[in-house]
């Protein structure tokens, strides 16, 4: 029964957490820095409440993996600063053992949104062939970011990612529930 209350309030939090930066992301294109300290700062008080000193441990190894992860996207020129934070914090409030799924299952929303933009903006064919310049371009150049492809280009198509970890955060819920 713990451990039910206990995942319970880390999906609570972070689904919170991610569906209030997603509004901000799509509204106003950041997300606030007190919002993710807020949502840092609850994880691991939760973890520590609920799993000791080990919790804590596991929250920041899961935080500072998820966002290690999208600082070399960030890096590369593919996501802004505050997708980053917000991603390291709600890996915080889920915590390790769930950090993969919200990885992968925010990386797959986010895919499907990208395409589902592109088709909107009638730019599929546009996207993919950008999408085999970057990957030729940081297989020999690293993480320096491409000079046209790059979220600071306006005419590049905006993704608010705040709504694909929201997506991510809600599947690791109803996956984990």
């Amino acid at each position: 029964m713990i451990h039910i209350e206990r995942d319970l309030m880390y999906a609570t939090a972070a689904n919170l957490a991610a569906f209030t930066a997603a509004i901000w992301d799509v509204t106003t294109r950041r997300i606030p820095n007190r919002l993710v300290l807020v949502a840092f700062t609850v994880g691991l008080v939760l973890h520590v409440v609920f799993d000791g000193w080990r919790g804590l441990l596991a929250a920041l190894l899961s935080g500072f993996v998820a966002g290690a992860i999208f600082f070399a996207f960030f890096l590369a020129g593919g996501m802004g600063g505050g997708d980053v934070k917000l991603m390291a914090a709600v890996a915080t409030l889920y915590g390790f053992a769930n950090m993969p799924y919200l990885l992968v299952l925010t990386s797959l929303a986010g895919g499907v949104m990208a395409v589902l933009l592109a088709l909107r903006h009638r730019r599929l064919r546009e996207t993919l062939s950008n999408v085999g310049t970057l990957v030729s371009h940081h297989r020999h150049e690293g993480l320096e970011p491409h000079e046209v492809h790059h979220v600071r280009n306006l005419s590049s198509l905006r993704l608010p990612y705040g709504v694909a970890i929201a997506a991510g955060c809600l599947l690791v819920a109803m996956g984990r529930g």
